[in-house]
């Protein structure tokens, strides 16, 4: 008795609330996407929105025994139930229907099971009992490598199904790295990586090596705070380039500009180098070999988009303006926008979407359910739920915060880090700021997997938090 009302009193009953209430919306917001005259009964269990009832009946079953749950249990076997769903992962690839072109669901007795969904809590869990062993410091190399095969197995079991999105929700676990004691300079490395490749695919090559040489002689400048040593390499890669190019001219040999200036801001900077660690100058060095780093991903932007999927590289180019292919690749996406911007202030009203009712939006219940919002409940009903939603994360951040074991903590950064990925990517995708790459809105989007595997996700720290007095590790 003691136990249970120590877990009633414990439990933070906001947080449960929230969730409720996101799932309660998400739901009429699939009866308002698949609406249907013939069957407007809002139980109707042969419609999404009935079937989807039934998925939440489900959800809530389970999180109550999760609560049920000593939370040692998560502890203990958060190992064996990665390895479990690593196991799922690999028999979907083996055994798994193929729906839309990825081979990502088990068909058992027409209930189509995802376990790439599933995978993003187990993924937490392993990561949040390695991260909190005794003496574990994440910036040593084998931790790092550690971490990076626990994420490796299940994104490459993800892309091995053709499900490219999936499989980059992982990527968010870098806000978990940071915030137990990542450098900085990591995260920032991603980022300019991710804008190099945006970059190259919109600039000329030449314009886009001379723009990270001229940014590694400001990070130069910056550190060395020496104005005539930074005049010295700016002549000297200058220099080398001019020279180089009459070499290459008299003897006529078959290069561009843009290996021309590589290979003279390689041949001044690996000079420099041994005059540098001389004089231990640590920061110069991780400057240059970011430099490096970054004209590495420049180069290789044209070979790794080649190998995407036609559709992929189709997505991609429509988001960046390369293509404006209405009617094509950006179909989904300019429907998307025309509902949304339909919707003005205030929205038409529930169930009096013209763009969602007559199905001019693809994947309206699922990938696009924010379109619904937007159409029927206009710019506030959309505000009130990214609102919902920023506040359920920053919610779950601050119970983070409080926890007392550093299990906990991780995982519970997992889980906000997981939220936020899906809620920004997803409706950045809707409205056109990221490419299309069919990630679900957490409680809202239609799919018992996605239910399921987000009410686990978030009922496992509930129970944890709920556990935190008890708990000094």
């Amino acid at each position: 008795m003691n136990r249970r009302n120590e877990l009633i009193k414990n439990t933070d009953w906001l947080s449960v609330f929230l969730y409720l209430v996101l799932v309660f919306i998400g739901w009429l917001n699939i009866y308002a996407a698949v609406y249907n005259e013939s069957h407007n009964n809002i139980f109707d269990l042969s419609q999404e929105y009935g079937k989807q009832l039934i998925w939440m009946g489900i959800a809530f079953v389970v999180g109550f025994f999760i609560m049920l749950t000593d939370s040692k249990f998560f502890t203990v076997f958060s190992f064996s139930i990665y390895a479990l769903v690593i196991s799922l992962l690999i028999a979907v690839l083996l055994f798994g229907a193929e729906f839309k072109g990825a081979r990502s669901w088990f068909n058992i007795a027409g209930v189509r099971l995802q376990p790439a969904e599933f995978g993003k809590f187990a993924t937490c869990l392993a990561i949040a009992n390695v991260m909190s062993r005794h003496n574990f410091h994440i910036m040593r190399l084998k931790n790092l490598v550690i971490l990076g095969i626990l994420l490796a197995i299940p994104m490459g079991l993800i892309i091995l199904q053709n499900d490219t999105g999936s499989a980059l929700v992982y990527s968010s676990f870098i806000f978990v790295f940071y915030r137990e004691g990542l450098h900085g300079s990591i995260p920032l490395l991603c980022f300019i990586t991710i804008v190099i490749f945006i970059f190259t695919l919109l600039y000329p090559p030449l314009f886009m090596t001379a723009l990270i040489i001229g940014g590694s002689l400001i990070a130069f400048l910056y550190y060395r705070q020496n104005k005539q040593e930074f005049y010295l390499l700016f002549l000297y890669i200058t220099g080398g380039f001019f020279l180089l190019k009459l070499i290459v001219w008299l003897i006529e040999y078959p290069i561009d500009d843009q290996q021309i200036l590589i290979i003279s801001f390689l041949f001044t900077s690996v000079i420099g180098v041994y005059f540098i660690y001389k004089r231990k100058m640590r920061y110069i060095i991780l400057v240059l070999l970011a430099s490096w780093m970054c004209l590495g991903a420049s180069l290789g932007v044209t070979e790794v988009f080649n190998h995407l999927q036609p559709h992929q590289q189709a997505r991609i180019n429509t988001s960046l303006g390369i293509e404006n292919d209405k009617m094509g690749a950006g179909y989904n996406v300019n429907q998307s926008k025309i509902a949304i911007g339909s919707g003005g202030l205030f929205g038409k009203g529930f169930l009096q979407g013209t763009q969602t009712k007559f199905k001019f939006v693809p994947e309206q219940s699922t990938d696009f359910i924010f379109c619904t919002v937007g159409e029927e409940w206009g710019f506030i009903g959309t505000t009130t739920v990214i609102g919902l939603f920023l506040f359920f994360i920053l919610r779950i951040i601050a119970l983070a915060e409080r926890q007392r074991s550093a299990f906990s903590r991780i995982y519970g950064y997992g889980v906000a880090s997981i939220l936020f990925f899906h809620v920004a990517v997803n409706i950045g995708m809707t409205i056109g700021l990221i490419p299309v790459i069919g990630i679900p809105l957490p409680f809202f989007s239609y799919g018992g997997s996605s239910l399921l595997a987000f009410t686990i996700l978030v009922f496992i720290f509930f129970r944890l938090d709920a556990n935190r007095l008890q708990v000094f590790s």
